[in-house]
């Protein structure tokens, strides 16, 4: 590593770690993971008696690779972006991921006073995180930290995280074409149910891990 890359980590490092401190103070149980493997390691560690994983369509989740080996240890996996599904199947497992042992996902951004802010297009995976699974999983990269308010956290996911994200899905939006999110009124707008978690839902076992690396949108 070099000193630019050594100094770089360490300042992301320094804005996880605040990140982290406010997630905590806010209710949640947060961790500073150096690397994606760390965060590997936590969620196959807090799985081990999950019958049932659920996956909530995140990039973020899908680069930890862990899918193929969760599946292995005999866990039923509930992931609804598999292409060949129709959508009576796609909703059956949305609707099972409500009440899985274990739910994961990606964040779409985070602020360093500890709030999580979301977009969804249906709304199945914010409903995940806030009630319903024994324990949810939100993993957030350093590139999802927003130093600033609520509303910069929303622009950042509309501005960052939208735009891909539409492309990825083949949807015909202006944003997948453009780049830029337009606040359309497109029929397969993405941005439909926005929510912010400022702190720990009563009766959900959040965990959220801070990872010094860029994951997801």
């Amino acid at each position: 590593m070099t000193m630019t890359e050594e100094l770089t980590f360490w300042t992301h490092e320094q804005k996880c770690q605040k990140a982290v401190e406010a997630l905590g103070s806010n209710g949640f149980t947060a961790r500073y993971c150096p690397t994606p493997q760390e965060a590997a390691d936590y969620i196959i560690a807090e799985a081990g008696d999950a019958v049932t994983v659920g996956f909530g369509g995140s990039m973020s989740i899908a680069g930890l690779e862990i899918e193929a080996l969760l599946r292995s240890q005999g866990k039923e996996i509930l992931n609804h972006s598999n292409p060949a599904f129709s959508l009576d199947e796609k909703l059956d497992i949305m609707r099972r991921q409500l009440t899985c042992d274990l739910f994961l996902s990606g964040c779409n951004a985070l602020t360093l006073s500890g709030e999580l802010v979301n977009i969804d297009g249906v709304g199945n995976r914010v409903a995940a995180m806030i009630f319903g699974p024994r324990k949810v999983i939100i993993v957030a990269g350093r590139n999802k930290l927003v130093d600033g308010s609520v509303q910069d956290a929303i622009m950042r996911v509309k501005n960052w995280a939208t735009p891909p994200n539409a492309k990825r899905l083949n949807y015909n939006t202006p944003c997948s074409r453009t780049g830029f999110c337009s606040n359309c009124n497109s029929p397969e707008r993405i941005c439909r149910a926005t929510t912010v978690i400022d702190r720990k839902p009563r009766l959900t076992d959040l965990h959220v891990l801070v990872v010094n690396a860029d994951l997801g949108f």
